[in-house]
Formats: C-alpha cells, structure tokens, sequence
C-alpha cells in the first residue's frame, strides 16, 4: 500500500479530517511558512491523534539537536529534513534522533541539473529512511502547487527507488497523483497545496479525492 502523507496540517479539525481522508501520516511545519505551526500547537494537535498516526516534523537547515529537541516536545513520531543538509550530516541526524523515521528531502530540479549530488544521500541509505522529491526551489522549499519535470526526473527516481523508499511531492492533487503513481511507482505521496481550500486549511472533499485515487490506482496496479 502506498504510504499517503498529507502535509502542513495547522489545526485538529483537518488533522481528523486528514485520518478520516485515509492518510497514514500527518506533516507538521517547523520552518519559516505560511502553513507554519508552533511546537506547543503540535504537540496540542498530536496530543488528540492515535499512537499508530505517524506525525512527521518539517525542518529546515535546523540542527541535529533542536530537531530532536522539538521532535520530543511536540511528539513526533519522525522529521522531513528539507533544507540543505549535508549527506555527510545524516549521521548526526540519526544520532540525536534515535528510531525517529528521517525522510530527507531533495529538490528534483536540482538533481537535474547535478545527478552527482544524489550519490552521497544514496550512501547514507542505512541511515536514513526514505528520500523525498519536491519541487521547490531555495526560495520556497515547498508548498509551490507546482509539479517537477516528471520525464525528465524519472530515470533519477528509478535510481533512487531502486535503493531506497522514494516519496514523491510537488504539485500533487486528486487529478494527477494516479498518473504519478503509474509513472513512478513510489513507496510513498505527500500532498499540501493539492488538498487545501486556502493556504494553511484542508479541504475535506479534495482530501477524500486525493487518498481514494490512490487507493484506486494502487489496487488497479496489482
């Protein structure tokens, strides 16, 4: 079953609505966002959510220490590393973090214009659990509502998938995540923009939408 993340969650009501939705984990937003949510908002939030819930913290560029400083705070259960962290970093990550899953996310944009860049997250395969694509840019690292060049990225999401769990991000919505899927066959999907009726707000119709055609998709493929 592919693993359905839905992302930037701000408030219970669309915690629940997310969980009700189908989705395995919620995403919880540490860095500078508009979707941003403080540690005692999550931990209020995660406080009300099932123990089988994954709850995944979104940081930026922060250190190993304050990630796990916040992850026990608020209650995570695992981080999305989504700034520039150094492969050669991931270590410490998992030092400080303990059995916390650690998704580290890379830009696909970046990847395509230089592939060698992956090759150190690869060898840190053993340390950290999955790698994410987004795609944003060091501007915003996510959240755009725009998709990366599916085509062109797909032999590096072969090279990662083959490897590692690959989750895919960027621009996801109920329309297209089927033909994502069918494209990339990932271990997973994450989704923020694809499933709000406004920044920082989930919509409960789009958010059904978004894990049935999943679902449906998954099935269709066995």
């Amino acid at each position: 079953m592919i693993w359905v993340k839905i992302c930037a969650t701000t408030n219970l009501f669309d915690a629940q609505a997310s969980l009700a939705a189908g989705a395995d984990a919620l995403g919880f937003i540490f860095a500078p966002s508009s979707r941003r949510v403080e540690v005692d908002q999550a931990a209020e939030i995660i406080s009300s959510l099932a123990d089988e819930i994954e709850k995944i913290g979104v940081f930026v560029n922060e250190t190993p220490e304050r990630v796990a400083e916040v992850a026990e705070q608020a209650g995570l259960t695992g981080v999305q590393l989504h700034g520039d962290e150094p492969a050669d970093q991931m270590h410490e990550y998992r030092s400080a973090l303990g059995q916390r899953k650690i998704i580290k996310t890379l830009q696909a944009c970046e990847l395509l214009r230089s592939p060698e860049r992956l090759n150190g997250y690869l060898q840190s395969r053993q340390i950290i659990d999955a790698i994410l694509l987004d795609a944003g840019s060091p501007s915003q690292r996510g959240g755009t509502g725009q998709t990366f060049d599916w085509i062109a990225a797909a032999p590096i999401v072969a090279k990662v998938r083959a490897q590692i769990p690959v989750i895919i991000a960027g621009g996801l919505n109920p329309g297209n995540v089927a033909e994502a899927i069918r494209l990339f066959a990932p271990w997973g999907v994450d989704v923020v923009s694809g499933v709000e009726c406004e920044t920082g707000r989930k919509d409960e119709a789009k958010l059904r939408s978004f894990v049935g055609a999943v679902r449906q998709n998954r099935a269709a493929l066995r």
